[in-house]
């Protein structure tokens, strides 16, 4: 399944306290402290419809990183848009938000839930609220590394998470352009960067499993990480949630093109496939807006 998107991706009017939006409503900027930084989808989100955020700021001095989710919750019942995602936003229920970290953002399934004993943490199988911060959980780290499928990002043009097909082509972040891009290119679509970095790109979206049910899933730069919440009712519409907190100071939408490609993006395709490196471009006979549009895009 592909889905069909013909919506422009937007932020919700109804954010955090702390939160800017530009003229677009495709950029939210938390403008003080580290907190009050909720935003929401303007819309809600189709099925299969990944809505994906890059980093474009961090803010030095804060502990955590940015949180991604779903909520049931459509943003205008809110008396309150709640400080935090977690907890605050998931406590109030109907709501799926996972914390992104520098590393161990991966679902580990195992075959076998255990009942963790009292003050026992579980490393990476926390569902709907996040992992462990840096440094926690190192053995599932490990499994899951050893369970990790063979990278394709230089090859498949489409991700593919269960009957759900979504185009890479935006998924994967890119650096500014500079001496080194070619390499840094390289390290965003490997994931070899931390998902907190700047440039990276992060995406929510829920797969139906049957019944009224889906699961949520979290991509980074082009990667699933499996499913970070599962049974989530699709009875209801289910928006998008982004908390731009702590070490992350501003985000922007990417729009993600289905079906067929425009105009803008063949042309680009095109000339990417004829240079070294971004950087190449520059030295092509061409519009300066193209240009722009190849090295940042």
């Amino acid at each position: 399944m592909e889905p069909v998107s013909d919506q422009f991706m937007q932020f919700h009017p109804i954010h955090g306290t702390n939160v800017r939006l530009d003229h677009s409503e495709t950029q939210a900027t938390r403008v003080e402290s580290f907190a009050n930084g909720v935003c929401f989808s303007k819309c809600p989100l189709k099925p299969g419809e990944i809505f994906l955020i890059e980093i474009e700021d961090k803010e030095l001095g804060w502990c955590g990183h940015l949180r991604i989710g779903l909520t049931a919750r459509d943003p205008r019942s809110l008396e309150v848009v709640p400080e935090y995602a977690i907890p605050n936003l998931t406590d109030l229920g109907d709501s799926w938000i996972f914390a992104i970290t520098r590393n161990h953002n991966k679902i580990v399934e195992e075959a076998e839930f255990i009942e963790p004993r009292q003050g026992e943490l579980v490393g990476g199988r926390r569902l709907g609220r996040g992992e462990e911060e840096d440094g926690a959980g190192d053995q599932a780290d490990e499994r899951a590394v050893r369970n990790r499928k063979p990278k394709t990002f230089f090859t498949d043009t489409h991700l593919y998470i269960e009957n759900v097909r979504i185009p890479r082509d935006k998924l994967v972040g890119r650096s500014r352009p500079g001496r080194y891009s070619h390499i840094l290119d390289d390290l965003y679509k490997t994931n070899a960067l931390p998902p907190t970095a700047r440039r990276s790109r992060i995406g929510v979206l829920y797969v139906p499993r049957g019944e009224g049910l889906a699961d949520m899933h979290i991509v980074i730069n082009g990667e699933d990480m499996g499913a970070s919440a599962k049974g989530i009712s699709t009875a209801g519409p289910l928006y998008a949630v982004v908390d731009v907190f702590a070490a992350t100071k501003c985000v922007r939408i990417v729009q993600v093109e289905y079906g067929f490609s425009s105009l803008q993006t063949l042309c680009r395709k095109a000339i990417q496939k004829h240079i070294v490196h971004r950087m190449a471009i520059d030295w092509l006979e061409l519009p300066e807006a193209l240009k722009h549009y190849c090295k940042y895009e």
